[in-house]
């Protein structure tokens, strides 16, 4: 028996074990500090009241002989593929109910999507990066490039016709850096695919908070698309489901490669190592694409991006460079002063017992740049922002 030796390619610590361990280090000396955190990205706001009713309604229905559910289809219920197609249409994009695939979340299909591909191909992420997307191709052994995402780019990096890569990963509004792409900047990438015959793996966990409808919130949007790109899409911080467990993938039927519809791929190794998301969570997410549902996350986004407002305004006084926070719920900032990622970290939980990511967790040009995410509660926001100001000006 072998192991598979790629696992030992892969950093030591997980970045947010290692803020989790420092945070509690500084909670074991200081017990009585309040600690607010404003790094790891999970909400803080409650599910919606649609989705609590179907929650309950459909709790209820498995109590009964007559609509108790067993196994269901393990690429999701046609009911709430019908709801996200309709959420599609809205946008004038038009998919095909066997194009829409129901999972647990989107980081899960960010890694598991990469089975139906070879481990030859060449893996291109932008650095700084959302970890999954190295780490399961280090996992799996593929050479990887990196885009370099930089201040001078926006950390909006546009492909290279120099570079050939298999296998593109994008992510719109980006996390770490809260940047996102417009049409014409997504086109040349969709362009860059269809000339290298690559594939784009585009996450849109974060569509929901563009502000400006002149931005892209889906792929598909883009024309010809369909031909090179997987839309990988989460219901965890539109509707609140970190702790519910929700998402879908998107693989068109025009997706084809060495004559192969990646659609069928998908659904083969979907039924054969996935068992389909409970029907409770299922009936639950299709409320929240219902019209009540989207006027409560509607609110629900608009909290956070006023917490967005108030980091960013705060930023502003202080002249601090950074990006993200007008359509995406991350700000990345330069750190001030001179100091690196995690003299940055330290700093603020020292002196003003506030939690954030840095930068370089994220990649080599992460460094001297950290992340803050409007997730938290308004009142925390507000108080971390004081002292932040405090220390700093």
């Amino acid at each position: 028996m072998n192991i598979n030796s790629n696992y030992l390619k892969l950093e030591n610590n997980y970045l947010f074990s290692t803020i989790t361990k420092k945070v509690e280090d500084y909670k074991s000396k200081y017990p009585k500090k309040e600690i607010i955190n404003l790094g790891i990205g999970d909400v803080t706001q409650p599910l919606p009241t649609a989705v609590i009713n179907a929650l309950h309604k459909a709790v209820s229905e498995m109590s009964s002989k007559h609509t108790f559910r067993g196994y269901g289809p393990e690429h999701g219920y046609n009911f709430l593929k019908t709801a996200i197609r309709t959420y599609y249409e809205k946008r004038g994009v038009f998919l095909e109910e066997n194009e829409i695939f129901i999972s647990e979340g989107a980081n899960s299909d960010l890694g598991n999507i990469l089975d139906i591909f070879s481990n030859d191909n060449t893996v291109l992420i932008p650095d700084p990066v959302y970890p999954v997307y190295m780490d399961t191709n280090i996992m799996a052994g593929r050479k990887i490039i990196f885009m370099c995402a930089t201040e001078e780019n926006n950390f909006l990096p546009m492909p290279d016709k120099n570079i050939k890569a298999d296998i593109i990963f994008i992510c719109s509004p980006n996390n770490p850096t809260g940047a996102v792409y417009n049409k014409d900047e997504l086109k040349e990438w969709v362009d860059y695919a269809l000339s290298c015959n690559a594939v784009i793996i585009f996450d849109g966990a974060y569509e929901a908070y563009i502000q400006d409808r002149k931005l892209p919130r889906s792929i598909y949007e883009i024309e010809d698309a369909k031909k090179c790109a997987i839309e990988i899409c989460s219901l965890s911080k539109n509707a609140g489901f970190t702790g519910t467990r929700c998402g879908y993938t998107i693989v068109p039927n025009e997706l084809r490669f060495e004559g192969v519809h990646l659609n069928m791929l998908w659904l083969r190794r979907q039924t054969t190592k996935f068992n389909g998301v409970a029907y409770i969570i299922q009936r639950a997410a299709e409320a929240a694409f219902t019209e009540e549902g989207q006027a409560e996350i509607s609110k629900f986004i608009n909290y956070y991006m006023d917490n967005a407002k108030i980091i960013c305004n705060t930023l502003q006084n202080m002249n601090i460079w950074f990006t993200g926070g007008e359509n995406s719920p991350y700000i990345w900032l330069k750190c001030p002063k001179g100091m690196t990622s995690w003299e940055f970290f330290d700093f603020l939980l020292e002196r003003a017992n506030t939690v954030g990511s840095p930068g370089s967790g994220f990649g080599k040009n992460g460094e001297g740049f950290f992340r803050l995410t409007s997730f938290g509660d308004r009142k925390n926001v507000e108080i971390a922002m004081k002292k932040i100001s405090s220390i700093l000006i």
